[in-house]
């Protein structure tokens, strides 16, 4: 399936947030830098990481839709960081299992 799973080996978490237009080149690169962003802002390892992932699905599902879910590239992911990060209070807290 598409979801994604963080674990620091103790706590895991599951992001449901479905975006197949993140399916394209370069895509994880931009998931890596928003991590190391968020960690650099101070959040702890597994926190950045969770929030980084829902940042980054909700940034891939405004690109899709903006340009089409066949036609995101990974720069259209970075024009929608933005977004992603502002709906932070919106996203839902990953589940743990």
């Amino acid at each position: 399936g598409d979801d994604t799973l963080v674990t620091d080996g103790v706590r895991v978490a599951v992001n449901r947030v479905a975006s197949p237009g993140l399916a394209t080149a370069g895509s994880g690169d931009v998931l890596s830098g928003t991590i190391a962003a968020l960690l650099a802002r101070g959040l702890a390892a597994f926190e950045a990481t969770c929030a980084g992932v829902l940042a980054h699905a909700r940034a891939g599902q405004h690109a899709a839709e903006r340009v089409g879910v066949s036609s995101v590239i990974a720069t259209d992911v970075i024009s929608s960081l933005s977004t992603g990060l502002k709906l932070d209070e919106d996203l839902p807290n990953p589940r743990p299992m």
